[in-house]
């Protein structure tokens, strides 16, 4: 019976309804906080949030039986590399990954970000902000995550003079709705 309520609650979620679980004042206030907080760093954050899983994945699930958060994890990886964030010089981009039709939420480091941090550390900070996430507080959980990115990469990649960003290939600092 829950393999089929996933299944019902992934088919029924789209884009639509990540712009509707945040809101656009919301969107703007976390857009804003990206944006303030890369001007102190050379770092990249890139908030996501997708609705459900794509089939291909929730299939991987539901049929073959892999953990739901071993999966989760992949599609967070996926959209990491699909938005780019791996592409800045210092190799210090992140990916905040919020999955609403399981309330998770993920985070990927590229490797100059990732070394910073003991993965017990990285996982801590997961784990903090999944309470917000279960509760629905999905603003509060993104803007906490950009705000300890931001302390982490203005500690260990501080700004230093020059653009201090992607340039052309700059991401978008408003957050991506999938």
């Amino acid at each position: 019976m829950e393999k089929l309520r996933r299944l019902l609650r992934h088919l029924w979620l789209d884009a639509d309804d990540a712009r509707h679980a945040l809101g656009n004042a919301a969107l703007d206030r976390l857009e804003a906080r990206v944006r303030a907080s890369e001007t102190g760093h050379t770092g990249q954050i890139c908030l996501c949030v997708e609705a459900s899983l794509p089939p291909s994945y929730l299939w991987r699930h539901l049929a073959r039986g892999e953990a739901l958060a071993s999966v989760i994890r992949d599609r967070a990886i996926t959209l990491f590399g699909k938005q780019r964030v791996w592409d800045t010089e210092d190799n210090n981009g992140v990916l905040v990954y919020l999955l609403l039709a399981e309330h998770h939420i993920e985070i990927v480091a590229d490797r100059a970000l990732a070394r910073c941090l003991a993965p017990a550390a990285w996982q801590d900070l997961v784990t903090q902000l999944a309470t917000a996430c279960r509760d629905t507080r999905f603003e509060d959980a993104l803007g906490s995550a950009a705000d300890r990115l931001d302390s982490l990469l203005r500690a260990d990649f501080p700004h230093s003079g020059g653009t201090g960003r992607m340039g052309d290939d700059e991401l978008s600092d408003c957050p991506v709705l999938r």
